[in-house]
């Protein structure tokens, strides 16, 4: 027969052991669940003849738009911006938009730092 204390603390022990389990498993799920964003920083070169006056970013897979990121600065040819981006996604859209209403749109992913260089060579979307 067994001993009664012996089976109490064993059901205690697996209790523990049970709660210990569930406490880590929530807590390495937290940042997942919380829908935990990531920081990137992408520098924007303006190797281009345009002006750059604003700066948007999206999911990748859609188009709607955040506000510009730029507030009223332009990124005149030759220079360059560093946008800092909390993402909750991979990847992220960035859309630029010039003196004559025209964009150019590129890919970032969200891991460390990014760059996107515009250039001439780039066609931009004018509504054409």
């Amino acid at each position: 027969m067994r001993n009664p204390l012996t089976a109490i603390l064993n059901s205690r022990n697996v209790l523990r052991l049970a709660t210990l389990v569930a406490v880590l498993v929530i807590l390495g799920a937290a940042p997942l669940l919380s829908g935990a964003q990531t920081q990137t920083s992408v520098n924007i070169v303006n190797n281009s003849g345009w002006e750059l006056r604003h700066l948007y970013i999206s999911p990748v897979d859609n188009d709607n738009w955040g506000p510009d990121q730029l507030h009223e600065m332009v990124i005149a040819p030759g220079q360059s911006y560093t946008l800092n981006i909390a993402c909750d996604q991979a990847q992220v859209k960035l859309i630029s938009e010039d003196q004559d209403g025209c964009f150019l749109s590129t890919t970032v992913a969200c891991t460390g730092n990014a760059a996107w260089t515009i250039t001439n060579d780039m066609v931009p979307n004018c509504g054409n």
